[in-house]
């Protein structure tokens, strides 16, 4: 086991990995920009590091600046979270080629599902079904006209590069294809540097259900069970649930064995995720797309499996056996994640501002995932996530109890969050009945 790791981010993931660095007997190593000289990740490392300006391109996206902080702390490996370089596979081949440990899949793995076109494909073609799409990017918008009809309408139109539901619609006709595609197109360009488009058979009324799995370093696969990542708004997610109320044992059975044999396929190391749209009804999935990393909401596993993924994480890397047996019972208990904002509870808007107050809810089954604390700025150059309030009971019944108690009793003042729309999702009466879809959010604001 090396022993000292480098954390390539910021905010609530980067105390994450510090938590359980430290008490692996890790040193752990941040990294920080000007705009977070103070947050609270910042204080907790034994060794933090100043990458530069607030801006993320000069900051947290520049990797000779990261890589470069390795090398002055002396790290022996680089962790990346989630987001800004976490399924770069350049950056994953620059620290290794540095003779750091990468801690997360192969470089080749991130690339080869890093492109949405090629990871349907190759999952096609080992026997993981996807919805009925483009074999090859599309790059105008006749092409785009022309691959719609054969796909047949609905469908759903997305940057082949790239994830987090950025530049994502649907469109139900020729007349919402166009701006739909150009939309999709210039999103794509500005945001993943690749304009290339997909387009895929749109599911009416699908859920988004999730499958976490741990390359192993013998070479096994092992799948950890599924989240419900349904509650979204603008295509990104905002609350998730272990195990999903729509998905039956059958399904469930046949979508873990399913998400393993995509892992198996380009030999993947450490966590990941492989993404499905559920067809409720019809109680059958697709594959969407595969995240070469920890996700975001990867607590409310761990809570109902009692393994801490991160730790799995750094002994994968170091070529270690794993902490937990994989045959072991399953999963107990329900678990819910609720994404924090600092933003309008309607709009959904960025609310940036500094935090005047902030008290976390606590008892039996809580857990929060914080980025911040009360007198730190919320500012406008990443992300508004202030933090992950996770909670666990014996059925979701429970889960549900103690989540609407916590977010009752979370109090941030400053800057607008995100909460009162928690208040508003806990007390709806299809969430509450578990039987909802990818559409409840717009649904609900009318």
């Amino acid at each position: 086991m090396f022993e000292s790791v480098l954390i390539a981010n910021r905010g609530e993931i980067a105390r994450r990995v510090i938590r359980t660095a430290q008490r692996m007997g890790l040193r752990a190593i941040a990294v920080y920009s000007e705009a977070d000289a103070k947050a609270p990740y910042v204080r907790e490392a034994d060794d933090a590091l100043l990458l530069g300006p607030a801006s993320p391109a000069e900051s947290y996206l520049d990797m000779d600046r990261v890589l470069e902080a390795a090398a002055t702390a002396g790290a022996g490996a680089v962790h990346p979270g989630y987001g800004f370089l976490a399924e770069n596979s350049e950056f994953a081949r620059r620290v290794v080629d540095a003779g750091l440990v990468w801690v997360g899949p192969a470089p080749s793995a991130i690339e080869r599902m890093g492109d949405k076109i090629n990871a349907r494909n190759l999952m096609a073609d080992v026997g993981v079904p996807v919805s009925p799409g483009s074999r090859e990017p599309i790059v105008s918008v006749e092409a785009a006209v022309a691959e719609a009809r054969r796909i047949g309408y609905p469908v759903m139109v997305k940057a082949a590069a790239g994830g987090g539901g950025i530049g994502m619609a649907v469109a139900r006709d020729e007349v919402t294809l166009r701006p739909a595609f150009e939309g999709a197109r210039s999103r794509a360009a500005r945001f993943f540097g690749d304009s290339g488009v997909l387009l895929e058979r749109y599911i009416e009324g699908a859920r988004h259900v999730e499958v976490q799995i741990l390359g192993l370093a013998d070479g096994r696969v092992v799948a950890l069970g599924e989240r419900d990542c349904s509650v979204q708004r603008r295509h990104q997610k905002v609350a998730e649930e272990t195990p999903s109320p729509g998905v039956s044992p059958g399904l469930r059975a046949r979508m873990l064995d399913a998400a393993a044999r995509a892992g198996e396929a380009i030999e993947y190391r450490g966590a990941g995720t492989v993404e499905c749209l559920v067809a409720p009804a019809e109680q059958d999935f697709v594959f969407i797309e595969m995240n070469t990393r920890l996700q975001v909401e990867h607590p409310i596993t761990e809570l109902v499996t009692g393994i801490d993924l991160v730790e799995q994480q750094l002994l994968i890397a170091s070529g270690e056996e794993i902490s937990f047996d994989p045959t072991a019972a399953p999963p107990r208990g329900h678990a819910l994640e609720l994404r924090i904002y600092a933003e309008d509870p309607r709009r959904f808007l960025p609310s940036p501002g500094e935090i005047t107050a902030w008290r976390e809810p606590s008892g039996d089954g809580v857990r929060v995932d914080a980025g911040y604390d009360a007198g730190d700025m919320v500012t406008p150059y990443y992300d508004p996530l202030l933090a992950k309030l996770c909670v666990h009971g014996e059925d979701r019944v429970e889960a549900l109890e103690r989540a609407r108690a916590a977010v009752a009793s979370f109090r941030i003042e400053g800057p607008k969050t995100n909460l009162p729309f928690f208040d508003e999702l806990l007390g709806d009466a299809e969430f509450v009945g578990g039987d909802y879809d990818t559409g409840l959010v717009d649904r609900m604001r009318g």
